[in-house]
């Protein structure tokens, strides 16, 4: 069940999530989760400076009352759940933006000011670390 995938700063998409609160699939078939696992690739290619992030996915992350969901981790670092998005480069950006400070802060913890807009009402729950709790 369970797949290797490279350590680091990483964004897990679940691809199988919802295309919205109302809709499975777009149009062509295609789930919300898969197409905005395509975006954050995308929004990779035309800005290089959010290419330290993987985007990984994997399906269903159990958030299922929200759709187009992520999972912001790295090992050591408090992870964050959020979901709610749109599948677009908007949402991609934002999200990226925020898992890229994430990475370079030391604990997971990103001031409240350094979030991007796009991120901002989409968090679910937070996560420490194995061996951790947060004080």
């Amino acid at each position: 069940m369970l797949r290797a995938v490279e350590t680091g700063p990483a964004v897990v998409v679940c691809n199988t999530c919802r295309l919205s609160a109302d809709a499975r699939e777009d149009e062509g078939g295609q789930r919300g989760g898969a197409l905005l696992a395509r975006a954050l690739r995308q929004a990779q290619e035309e800005d290089p400076t959010l290419a330290g992030v993987a985007v990984q996915e994997m399906p269903c992350l159990f958030a299922c009352t929200r759709h187009c969901v992520v999972h912001i981790r790295e090992a050591g670092k408090i992870g964050y759940v959020l979901g709610g998005f749109t599948p677009d480069a908007e949402a991609a950006k934002a999200i990226l933006g925020y898992a890229a400070r994430h990475g370079q802060s030391e604990e997971g913890v990103v001031a409240y000011a350094q979030w991007p807009d796009g991120v901002k009402g989409h968090f679910i729950t937070r996560t420490p670390p194995e061996g951790y709790v947060c004080a």
